[in-house]
């Protein structure tokens, strides 16, 4: 069922345990060479000054940044992530940047009591990790004025972003899927790829005007074949797979990475590893 209730309590766990220093390890690819599609969203935004924007899933702050200089000093923001660490950088970044009307906030979007004071929610990438979509999506609307908005950012299918793709295919090769036990940060990067699926999550949630923008372009993984090679092995499907394989993932790491080191090389543009992605830009409103 759309609306069946998980508990995010595991996934926190794994996020803050396993994955949130992998994150930082590669925060530069991560909040810079993915950033084309936040940009394209982004610039979509017309916001007056004095609005108040709630940013979920906000990881290390960069988008809440850009949206506190949008709404102005009589305006506010809002990022709320369930990693203290990442948030750690939001921090000191706004302080650096003097902007005073920013705040950050370590928590569980499905569970926090929002009172309804915003004039948008924005989420780059953050959506696809909840356990119960529905109620988070529900629970985000308590937080939205009446006639407000929610923007976010889902990838599409992993057929659409080879950057995944592909590194995912050369791992399987050498290695097993992960087991239905796997230790997992959410549903995962694919999980809103669907129009229909997302769409009916939103209607059940009570959402109105849905709309999908599709956004394709370049994202840069690695400075170069090696750091890309380390970030797949890290993080994503390929890296799910590395680190559920185990011993055996072990053994094989030597020809493992001599094989994603070969094939991202050929992605090689002006000194980066540059491929192609695809991500869903969708909208809805709070009637």
């Amino acid at each position: 069922m759309l609306d069946t209730v998980e508990s995010n309590t595991d996934y926190i766990s794994v996020w803050n345990d396993i994955l949130a220093p992998k994150f930082n390890r590669f925060c530069r690819i991560l909040m810079e060479g993915l950033s084309f599609h936040s940009q394209v969203a982004l610039k979509q935004i017309a916001l007056p000054a004095g609005a108040r924007v709630l940013d979920v899933g906000c990881g290390w702050g960069d988008t809440a940044l850009q949206l506190a200089r949008k709404v102005g000093p009589r305006g506010s923001v809002m990022g709320l992530d369930c990693c203290d660490s990442f948030l750690q950088k939001g921090r000191e970044d706004a302080k650096a940047a003097g902007l005073k009307h920013l705040e950050f906030l370590c928590a569980d979007v499905q569970t926090y009591p929002f009172k309804p004071e915003y004039d948008l929610c924005f989420s780059r990438f953050g959506m696809m990790f909840f356990a119960s979509p529905v109620v988070a999506m529900r629970n985000v609307r308590k937080a939205l004025k009446p006639g407000a908005e929610l923007m976010f950012i889902v990838w599409r299918r992993i057929e659409d972003n080879p950057w995944l793709g592909v590194p995912k295919q050369i791992a399987l090769n050498f290695l097993p899927p992960p087991g239905e036990d796997a230790k997992t940060c959410g549903p995962g990067p694919f999980s809103m790829a669907s129009q229909d699926v997302v769409t009916a999550q939103l209607k059940v949630a009570g959402y109105t005007d849905i709309r999908f923008d599709r956004v394709d372009g370049p994202v840069m993984v690695g400075k170069n074949a090696e750091e890309a090679m380390q970030f797949q092995l890290a993080l994503g499907p390929a890296g799910e797979i590395f680190r559920e394989a185990g011993e055996l993932a072990e053994r094989k790491r030597g020809e493992i990475e001599e094989a994603l080191r070969r094939e991202l090389a050929r992605f090689e543009k002006n000194g980066e590893i540059i491929m192609d992605s695809s991500s869903w830009t969708i909208r809805a409103r709070n009637p």
